[in-house]
């Protein structure tokens, strides 16, 4: 990505003290679970660690520890039955979700063989979690429990531990990067309309404020022509260019292509909502012309771009990338009610990751609905598994997700140079649209190929969001 994040995981893991002094096997047992606990986060997060927990004292450390570290999750390991005391001072002043792993060292007794040590030691699970979620719950703390066994893995709990820090990949995303608003919304689209301030306190996104007048210049000091050809390549590389493409013909698109990215790195920028309304003539016309595709190369790098200057769906789509590795900007199209089958997509910048093939780029004299013409790009997006996230606020500005999963088919697509995809949902076209309009979304959603309501639902936890769930 071009501007990388990393999350922050407060891990620790808890015992009872008392049984230590009785059970000198325990401490070297417990020490040894915990180390190799720790090898099963994925290195993709940073661990603030907060080790092995017996006391109040230590779990006070603790959650100094990830208090000034400012955590994007925690993740606690029960190695034994312990008191709760020893959990509630690590997060206590934490507004993020604890989960709670619950994973025993061997799949089962040697009923005739174990004594006191082994049971406390090896095979006492699941004793204490109903007590850490019940004092969780009277503390106002969002919670939720993996449980499992070590001996021979278990990949459910390895999916469930990984899937929880790709979820809090988007809290320290948003939290330590920025959004740039270019120009303003589509004017009377008023379902886009955001309060920044609000956006930055229930969210953690700040807004940056940019005028088209410095989108025109941006490109002005690109000299360096190697660099220039390289992402002129790059582009080649990336889009088939009705009529042929050559470095020539795309030269002023790189120069802007590489002049964005710096301006990405230096503004720590990893959202872009922009919509332009002018004359599109001199350098607002060439600037205008080339946007749609030269968008299109920062998302494939991480940088959600939303058209029409909606900064929700630059958040999902910003969300299913980092979650899924792919984000598209989509709307509803259309239905075919005799395929019974919803037509969903979007005119303008796209996710090279998510075509199943190259996609295409065409110049049109006229873009719909927006001032100018220059070049659209369409992608094809893969068949199969789809899953659609929109983000909406209530009458309080209170911000929702929206979520549904499809199955992406193949059929005839429209040709005039959109992205679009053939969605069958489980409760049929006509009440899909009934259901998703009714939750009230914007009239914008993001997609990503394959299932992820489950890992969109933690992403929730994280944020403390609710979630219309509509089929899948």
């Amino acid at each position: 990505m071009l501007v990388d994040t990393k999350a922050r995981i407060g891990v620790f893991s808890i015992a009872l003290g008392a049984y230590l002094p009785q059970f000198p096997s325990l401490t070297p047992e417990f020490e040894g679970q915990y180390e190799a606990f720790k090898k099963t986060i994925p290195d993709t997060v940073e661990i603030v660690d907060g080790g092995l927990v017996t006391t109040k004292e230590l779990a006070q450390v603790a959650g100094d520890k990830f208090r000034a570290a400012d955590v994007d999750l925690v993740i606690l390991q029960l190695l034994t039955y312990a008191t709760s005391y020893n959990m509630l001072p690590a997060v206590r002043d934490l507004d993020v979700p604890v989960v709670l792993v619950n994973v025993q060292k061997k799949k089962a007794p040697d009923y005739e063989n174990t004594d006191t040590a082994t049971w406390l030691g090896e095979l006492y699970a699941c004793g204490a979690v109903g007590e850490m979620v019940a004092d969780l719950e009277r503390a106002g703390k969002r919670h939720a429990v993996i449980t499992g066994v070590v001996e021979g893995g278990d990949p459910q709990v390895q999916a469930e531990i990984e899937a929880w820090c790709r979820a809090a990949q988007v809290r320290r995303r948003f939290r330590d990067t920025n959004l740039a608003q270019i120009g303003r919304p589509y004017p009377g689209m008023m379902d886009l309309y955001i309060d920044e301030t609000n956006l930055y306190h229930r969210m953690f996104l700040y807004t940056k404020q940019f005028d088209w007048e410095k989108m025109w210049a941006i490109a002005d000091d690109i000299a360096d022509e190697e660099v220039i050809r390289a992402k002129a390549q790059d582009i080649l590389d990336t889009f088939e260019i009705e009529g042929g493409g050559t470095i020539e013909k795309v030269w002023e698109m790189a120069k802007y292509v590489v002049a964005f990215e710096q301006w990405v790195k230096e503004e720590q920028i990893a959202f872009i909502a922009s919509h332009y309304d002018g004359f599109a003539q001199g350098k607002a016309g060439v600037l205008d012309s080339m946007l749609i595709p030269a968008f299109s190369m920062l998302i494939k790098q991480g940088v959600a771009c939303a058209v029409e200057g909606d900064i929700k769906v630059a958040m999902a789509m910003s969300i299913l990338k980092t979650i899924s590795g792919t984000g598209q900007l989509s709307e509803m199209y259309s239905i075919d009610f005799e395929k019974d089958i919803c037509i969903i997509g979007h005119s303008g910048s796209g996710d090279a990751d998510i075509s199943e093939k190259k996609p295409a780029m065409k110049i049109v004299p006229v873009f719909h609905g927006k001032t100018g013409g220059g070049y659209l790009t369409q992608f094809y997006p893969h068949l199969g598994p789809v899953t659609y996230l929109g983000i909406t606020q209530d009458r309080d500005g209170r911000f929702k997700f929206v979520v549904a999963e499809g199955i992406n088919e193949p059929g005839p697509i429209f040709t005039f140079g959109d992205t679009n995809m053939r969605t069958r949902f489980s409760c049929g076209a006509r009440e899909f649209c009934n259901k998703w309009s009714e939750a009230g979304p914007t009239h914008h959603m993001a997609a990503a190929s394959g299932r992820h309501i489950d890992t969109i639902l933690k992403v929730a936890k994280i944020f403390n969001v609710p979630v219309d769930i509509i089929t899948r």
